[in-house]
């Protein structure tokens, strides 16, 4: 099964302008636990993300202002992305190795296209035990993003 028949198409992004407040209320209203950055708005050139763990470290537990910029806390470094016509068992083998729950989907010039969550590949995805096997590599203890 390739990655464009299950991921999220055209997700909600922010800049590194944007406030920290805007990302963490765009995360609230849809549920969601990671937002795209892109370089500027109407832009889709992946830059990189922020996450709900982002923020709970890098902003609340260093005591920074909500208003502070995306740009100051994004994680911009190694940011794992795979192409929406990869193989799904390809993204969930990157997912395990690099001990993450979600990755962006970009095209050959870096465009963002989507995002492919673990949940994504639960819902749509069908193959279970691999799906398993691999969500509990991702949360074995250590990995790079410590």
């Amino acid at each position: 099964m390739k990655v464009q028949e299950v991921m999220t198409r055209d997700p909600l992004c922010v800049t590194p302008g944007d406030s920290i407040r805007d990302a963490a209320k765009l995360m609230k209203h849809h549920g969601i636990g990671i937002v795209p950055v892109v370089n500027e708005k109407g832009s889709n050139r992946l830059v990189g993300v922020v996450t709900d763990r982002d923020i709970a470290i890098r902003v609340v537990a260093e005591g920074l202002d909500v208003d502070a910029r995306v740009g100051d806390v994004m994680s911009t470094d190694d940011i794992a992305t795979c192409a929406a016509d990869d193989e799904v068992e390809e993204v969930m083998e990157t997912m395990a190795s690099e001990q993450v729950r979600r990755i962006p989907i970009v095209d050959e010039r870096g465009a963002l296209l989507g995002i492919l969550a673990q949940a994504d590949i639960l819902r749509k995805g069908g193959d279970h035990v691999r799906a398993e096997r691999t969500v509990q590599r991702i949360s074995e203890p250590g990995g790079k993003h410590l």
